[in-house]
C-alpha cells in the first residue's frame, strides 16, 4: 500500500513519497469495462425513428394488397387434432381427426400423417418444384403436453413431401414449415 515516509526528525533525509499503482490501475480497469458495457447497452436501446409511412412511394401507381398466404393451424385436443386452414383471419377449411389412445413407450399418428397429406394436396399453394418456398404450419399444444406425443405430431406433420428443385437437382422436401404456438 501506498505511505509516505517523513522521516525520524533526525536531520534532514528526502521523504519517501512512493505510492502503490496497482489499486488505482485496478480501479481504472473497472471504470473502463463500465463505460463499455453502458455504451453497448446505450446503443441497443435505441428506437428506430425512421417515418415508415404505409402506401405507396409514388401517389401516381396503385398498389393491390397482397392477399396472405394460407396457414394450416394444428390444435392438439384432448380427444382429437383439429387442422384448420386460415387466410389471414378467415377460415378457409377445418377438419377433426380423432385421436387415438396411445398406451406405448412411443407414439405415433400414421392416420393424421394421411390428413396432413390429404389437406395439402387439397388446400396447399406451394406445389410447383421451380418454388422454394413451403406452406406454413402452426402447432397449437398445451403447455403440459409430453414431449413424446409432440414429436409424434411433428413426426407426422413431415411425412407429406414434395419434390423442390435445389441446385439443379430435385429432392423430396417436406411440404410444410412448422412453428409452435403454446397456449
Amino acid at each position: 500500500m501506498g505511505g509516505v515516509d517523513v522521516g525520524d526528525g533526525k536531520g534532514k533525509r528526502s521523504t519517501n513519497a512512493d505510492i502503490n499503482m496497482i489499486p488505482f490501475i485496478d480501479l481504472l480497469m473497472v471504470t473502463v469495462a463500465f463505460l463499455l458495457i453502458t455504451a453497448v447497452w446505450v446503443t441497443n436501446s435505441r428506437i428506430n425513428a425512421n417515418a415508415q409511412i404505409p402506401g405507396p412511394p409514388d401517389p401516381t401507381k396503385e398498389i393491390t394488397p397482397k392477399t396472405p398466404e394460407k396457414v394450416l393451424n394444428v390444435n392438439i385436443e384432448a380427444e382429437e387434432f383439429v387442422l384448420t386452414w386460415r387466410q389471414g383471419s378467415v377460415v378457409a377449411s377445418e377438419v377433426k381427426v380423432p385421436r387415438p389412445t396411445q398406451n406405448q413407450e412411443k407414439p405415433s399418428y400414421p392416420d393424421l400423417a394421411k390428413k396432413f397429406e390429404e389437406e395439402w394436396n387439397t388446400h396447399g399453394s406451394h406445389k410447383n418444384v421451380d418454388d422454394q418456398t413451403v406452406d406454413q404450419a402452426v402447432l397449437h399444444a398445451r403447455d403440459n403436453m409430453p414431449f413424446k406425443e409432440i414429436v409424434a405430431v411433428l413426426d407426422a406433420l413431415y411425412t407429406p413431401k414434395r419434390e423442390m428443385k435445389i441446385d439443379n437437382d430435385v429432392a423430396k422436401v417436406p411440404v410444410f414449415n412448422m412453428t409452435f404456438s403454446i397456449r
